[in-house]
């Protein structure tokens, strides 16, 4: 087995974490990667609501046992009630990203419950050192959803470097090769979403699983034109990664307000909505279930890590 801080301190068995995505990241797919002996994350997004949090702890809790939350933090700012409904279902892990996580560690901690932030750059290392989070994730550019613009290895090296924290990988890890890579480099542990895309547990447009299948590693986009039109006050610093279709062939780059791009949206159109996914997605040739995928990632970093231990 492969035991790292992350396993250790919460108390799983492979060091893998379910990245927390809004819209897709429900109570089925974070049970799931923990019943596989991971660590799945609700994935709490500004349009959550408490009830949903409630229910979709409920169905994690009753498959995988203990999971996480993961909010955003910017939208916290604005309104903490989604803080307290998580704080509500005790779970083994919160996640506090996107922006300055200092208002809210104390009332995490003081529950009993460590803190994760993912960080984009060195400067985003140094305010979540001084929020007093207990881990970080190294959010690299390759990473589905919002993120940040460094590639993963560049900004896992400067922050391994640059923090006594421990430190997980996110961005670009679909397989136990990348798993493998990033702990050999000195990560307790990778934080996975594009891997779990395709898998039947997921939320959200069954069209989206099919996307992601189709799609290959050069087909993704980094883009704010998804937000724009969906009026998501994302901070400008943060765009998403997603599949390129017709929508960001039409508009990335482009001139047109919120109102021209909100018109020309359709999230039940494949080529006119949105699927955020990350470079990972040219690693996903099918849909395989969650707890599958993460017992084979870990699987194979093993392998790989005792061939040239």
């Amino acid at each position: 087995m492969l035991e790292t801080w992350l396993t250790r301190e919460l108390r799983i068995e492979v060091p893998i974490l379910g990245a927390p995505m809004g819209g897709r990241a429900g109570g089925e797919l974070t049970g799931e990667v923990s019943k596989a002996g991971g660590l799945g994350l609700l994935g709490a997004a500004r349009y959550a609501t408490p009830q949903w949090v409630a229910e979709e702890a409920a169905v994690a809790r009753e498959i995988g046992g203990r999971f996480g939350v993961g909010l955003m933090t910017w939208a916290l700012d604005d309104d903490d009630t989604l803080l307290d409904a998580a704080l509500a279902e005790e779970p083994a892990l919160v996640s506090l990203s996107f922006g300055d996580p200092a208002a809210y560690v104390p009332r995490v901690h003081a529950a009993g419950i460590p803190v994760v932030s993912q960080v984009n750059t060195l400067d985003d290392l140094r305010v979540a050192e001084r929020a007093g989070v207990d881990l970080v994730i190294a959010q690299g550019g390759e990473a589905g959803g919002h993120t940040g613009r460094i590639g993963t290895l560049p900004l896992l090296q400067e922050l391994l470097d640059a923090t006594d924290l421990p430190v997980v990988a996110a961005g670009g890890i679909g397989t136990g090769r990348g798993l493998a890579a990033v702990i050999a480099a000195g990560a307790e542990g990778a934080l996975i979403g594009t891997a779990l895309l395709a898998s039947p547990e997921t939320i959200g447009p069954g069209y989206a699983r099919d996307r992601v299948v189709e799609a290959g590693s050069a087909d993704t986009v980094y883009t704010s034109v998804f937000d724009q039109a969906r009026s998501q006050p994302w901070p400008s610093r943060w765009g998403g990664r997603a599949i390129a279709n017709e929508f960001t062939e039409a508009w990335h780059g482009a001139e047109g307000s919120e109102e021209t791009l909100a018109a020309a949206y359709d999230p039940a159109d494949p080529d006119l909505g949105v699927v955020y996914a990350g470079e990972a997605v040219g690693l996903v040739h099918s849909a395989r279930p969650a707890g599958e995928v993460v017992r084979h990632i870990a699987a194979d970093a093993e392998r790989l890590l005792r061939r040239f231990a």
